[in-house]
């Protein structure tokens, strides 16, 4: 039994894939099935600590990436793609596994050209609201399309379309609320705000956050997660910008919110603020109220499109970065924190978005593939 994984290289592609490992290795001890070898195909390995927590044989892979605009690196980056997809073929044909599931992104490019040279099933899952040109190819040939929300169904064809929402880690699904706000030294009597903008962090939510920070600790307590790169300068200038202000301990950054922190952070939470990607799934699932600021130029606009789909929900309210104004923010922030009706109608709409399992579902089908193809054999 050998199930290759495959994606881009981002968060939003590899914690899906941990989360869907965590379910197969929960349902093969269930079951008492023989554990399957997992491999995973990227440009990088993102998390070595968690592929290694996990047995993931990780397997470097080369990818380039093709630009809409006139540029010499499409050029060297179709050979370099070129040299990938031989590479590939070479580690695949080696390892020859049941099944390839792939997350999408450039990165997976060449693992699934292998697998279809090689007729090697492919499972594909798709976590925006609009595919990107890979997951949009591969969904022609792939044996089982999962998406992760409904819009997306219209991209892709046949039977073998699911919705199954998007694989969550079981470690932050769950918000902690018994001594949240202790654990973070706030006052539990204050609403607090929870601040992601990704596992990266991002930058515009970083600057206009230190902009309305005065305004924001006068009245709320702030649980930040700036980005490991951005930890160093955002933590000085908020110390800078707080230095006289008898509220400066109400305002906590963090690089990165570990799964215990995330946990925390959900439960001690009244809102919450974030980029427009996969962290979408996880607000729904804690059943927050949240203001959604996706990238402008993501690309195919897929963070837009996300936002826009989770606001069709009523879980949130979308700003646009070319909106995005310190006097607006702050309106829309007090806006949901001071009106129940507001805030539970999201609450509410959150609730109805998240759809439970996905991993498990994703887990089960996968393992399908690889016992009746061994079955074939």
């Amino acid at each position: 039994m050998k199930i290759i994984f495959t994606g881009g290289g981002s968060g939003g592609h590899f914690y899906p894939i941990i989360a869907i490992v965590e379910s197969i290795q929960k349902i093969v001890k269930e079951k008492k099935l023989i554990s399957p070898k997992i491999f995973f195909f990227s440009p990088t390995p993102y998390n070595p600590g968690l592929l290694y927590d996990y047995n993931i044989q990780y397997k470097k892979t080369i990818a380039g990436k093709v630009r809409k605009y006139f540029s010499f690196l499409n050029f060297t980056d179709f050979f370099k793609t070129l040299w990938g997809i031989l590479s590939a073929l070479l580690d695949i044909f080696d390892i020859y596994p049941d099944v390839v599931f792939s997350k999408g992104g450039y990165g997976s490019f060449p693992t699934l050209v292998a697998a279809r040279l090689l007729r090697i099933p492919v499972f594909i899952h798709e976590s925006d609201s609009a595919p990107g040109r890979v997951n949009k190819w591969a969904g022609k040939f792939a044996d089982r399309v999962a998406i992760s929300y409904k819009e997306a169904s219209v991209y892709f064809k046949g039977e073998k379309v699911a919705y199954t929402g998007q694989p969550v880690l079981e470690e932050r699904l769950t918000p902690i609320t018994n001594d949240a706000s202790e654990f973070f030294g706030f006052d539990q009597s204050l609403p607090t705000i929870l601040i992601i903008g990704g596992s990266q962090g991002a930058e515009i939510i970083n600057n206009i956050t230190l902009d309305i920070l005065p305004d924001l600790v006068k009245n709320f307590q702030v649980i930040h997660q700036t980005g490991a790169s951005n930890f160093e300068v955002m933590k000085e200038s908020a110390a800078a910008i707080l230095l006289e202000n008898p509220n400066k301990d109400r305002y906590r950054p963090f690089g990165y919110l570990n799964g215990l922190e995330i946990r925390m952070a959900a439960g001690a939470s009244s809102l919450v603020i974030s980029r427009g990607g996969s962290t979408i799934f996880e607000i729904s699932s804690w059943q927050k109220p949240s203001i959604i600021i996706p990238i402008a130029n993501s690309n195919e606009n897929h963070q837009i499109k996300n936002a826009f789909a989770y606001a069709k929900s009523g879980a949130c309210t979308v700003l646009q970065e070319e909106n995005l104004k310190s006097h607006i923010l702050l309106t829309e922030i007090k806006k949901i924190i001071e009106n129940k009706e507001i805030s539970d109608k999201m609450k509410i709409g959150a609730k109805n978005f998240f759809k439970p399992g996905a991993a498990d579902t994703i887990a089960r089908e996968l393992l399908s593939i690889v016992l009746s193809h061994e079955r074939l054999e």
